[in-house]
């Protein structure tokens, strides 16, 4: 054998690629690993129970068909009973209540002043939760302080802070007498019981919950497609509007759902502000419901809001994806 088939002579060929000293490659653990099925994870059959994604989201629906799909089957059943005589519900079935729901301009004028206030109040907290959630997704470390403010009035109570709207719009409050002294007004301004008062107090109480989701899709933006875009000449309003308005739409979309269909279907807000004079459905719904003891028209008037807010949410889906695509241009 010659002297350069040496070393290779000497080298072994272990299997599973160990070296010749019989050391275990430096990229591979010494001590064995765990599979899944080692850990517990095999279940009937042989298969592993946790691989079926069914089975992971079997808790939520539970939840959701507990929580969500049986009141409102037995709603719709409740909607379809014919009016009781000294009892909330008779024993038959109708589609009355649908038809008077439908056909009454008291209801459908209740509807639409909800429907009003529910787009006044969603605008209203859009355009003052956008420049807030902005800053704080660029702030620092200094983020959970503003977090904290933000959240804030969610500590106090709804009741409270519609008591206190109560103190700072009657005819001798507060807000009359500074513009009084500032010599704005001679008489004081009625601005209790108005579906102004009732937008104001509706927006003070779901501005966080328009913020937080605007807050965290700005947050998950980087901000190198910023600086990028400025680098390539663009202007701050041509990025705001082609680069972090349109990455920020999951954001824009969930926060203006959810305090719109909050907006609509609120009802001690309303009921505080807006006085006698001002009817809205939830209002309308609860006087069924509990002043007149009528179940299944107070059951059928909540599907007919849940209804229309259902179709109104898919209006702005469908509406904010194609801006979403147009300004993305």
């Amino acid at each position: 054998m010659s002297t350069t088939e040496a070393p290779a002579a000497r080298r072994v060929q272990v299997g599973d690629g160990a070296q010749g000293d019989g050391r275990a490659p430096p990229d591979r653990p010494l001590t064995p690993t765990l599979s899944r099925k080692g850990r517990g994870g095999e279940g009937w059959g042989g298969h592993d129970v946790w691989a079926s994604p069914w089975l992971l989201a079997a808790p939520a629906i539970v939840l959701l068909v507990l929580f969500l799909g049986a009141p409102y089957a037995d709603m719709v059943v409740m909607s379809l009973r014919t009016a009781g005589h000294g009892a909330p519900y008779g024993s038959g079935f109708t589609l009355h209540h649908y038809a008077e729901a439908l056909g009454n301009p008291v209801y459908l004028g209740a509807l639409g002043r909800s429907l009003l206030l529910g787009g006044i109040v969603t605008l209203g907290c859009l355009i003052l939760s956008y420049p807030v959630a902005l800053h704080l997704a660029k702030a620092g470390r200094s983020h959970l302080f503003f977090y904290a403010i933000v959240i804030s009035p969610l500590l106090v109570g709804v009741l409270v802070r519609n008591f206190g709207w109560l103190i700072i719009l009657s005819v001798s409050g507060p807000l009359n007498q500074v513009l009084r002294g500032l010599g704005l007004i001679d008489a004081p301004l009625r601005l209790l019981f108005t579906q102004g008062a009732v937008a104001l107090g509706l927006i003070h109480v779901f501005v966080p919950f328009m913020v937080l989701p605007i807050a965290g899709a700005l947050r998950k933006v980087p901000p190198d497609l910023a600086d990028a875009s400025e680098a390539l000449g663009a202007g701050r309003w041509h990025t705001f509007w082609h680069v972090t308005l349109p990455l920020s739409f999951p954001g824009i979309q969930a926060g203006t759902i959810l305090v719109f269909v909050l907006a609509v279907s609120a009802y001690v807000t309303p009921a505080l502000l807006g006085g006698q004079g001002r009817t809205f459905l939830s209002i309308l719904t609860v006087q069924e419901l509990l002043g007149s003891f009528a179940w299944p028209l107070g059951a059928t008037l909540a599907l007919v809001m849940a209804a229309a807010m259902g179709l109104v949410v898919l209006a702005f889906l469908f509406a904010t994806r194609r801006l979403a695509e147009r300004t993305a241009r």
